[in-house]
């Protein structure tokens, strides 16, 4: 796996089309400012509040890359005349083990792209590109964890044909309250 990898997501009659590929230094900006927001932040564990913090967190996906131990996706939007999108959020795929059958997705959305369709959009593309690059491995579901009370998620879940399967319990610090497993498989 290398920065070659990037998904296309096809525009729609209401939204533009979607670039999906690995994090990049150029990137450090544009993730610090949608870092910023609230909400964002009410979710994230992670802390990214300067350019320092920015620079870290993506050398360390491009670490995770390297690795393949995760596999961290920027989620541009299209810009009309422009050959550099502008950040609409995140995707990941994590804990992809040979001959482990589950790994897990997760994602975020920037603030001035919520309630455009952009995360199941992405998830879709990342679920894809997951099943067909690690089926081989014995990747036969995908898994998406996330609080309980983070109804936008599980909305996102919903329209990414991600069934909810069970309540977790709350796991401090990094969960602090019950969570929702949903999981996809490679076929129903």
């Amino acid at each position: 796996m290398n920065d070659a990898v990037e998904l296309q997501v096809a525009a729609t009659s209401a939204a533009p089309a979607l670039l999906l590929r690995p994090w990049r230094m150029e990137d450090v900006a544009e993730l610090v400012e949608a870092r910023r927001d609230p909400v964002l932040r009410q979710w994230t564990t992670s802390v990214v509040d300067n350019d320092v913090d920015g620079a870290r967190w993506v050398r360390a996906q491009q670490r995770g890359w390297a690795a393949g131990e995760w596999f961290c996706f920027a989620v541009l939007e299209a810009r009309p005349g422009s050959d550099r999108g502008q950040l609409a959020g995140n995707v990941i795929l994590k804990q992809v083990v040979p001959g482990k059958s589950a790994a897990e997705v997760g994602y975020w959305t920037a603030a001035h792209a919520r309630g455009r369709g952009v995360a199941p959009r992405a998830l879709e593309a990342l679920t894809g590109w997951a099943f067909d690059t690690f089926a081989a491995d014995g990747l036969e579901r995908l898994e998406l964890l996330h609080q309980v009370d983070n109804l936008a998620s599980c909305r996102v879940a919903e329209k990414s044909r991600y069934g909810l399967d069970s309540i977790l319990p709350a796991a401090p610090p990094a969960f602090p309250r019950d969570g929702h497993l949903h999981i996809r498989r490679t076929s129903p």
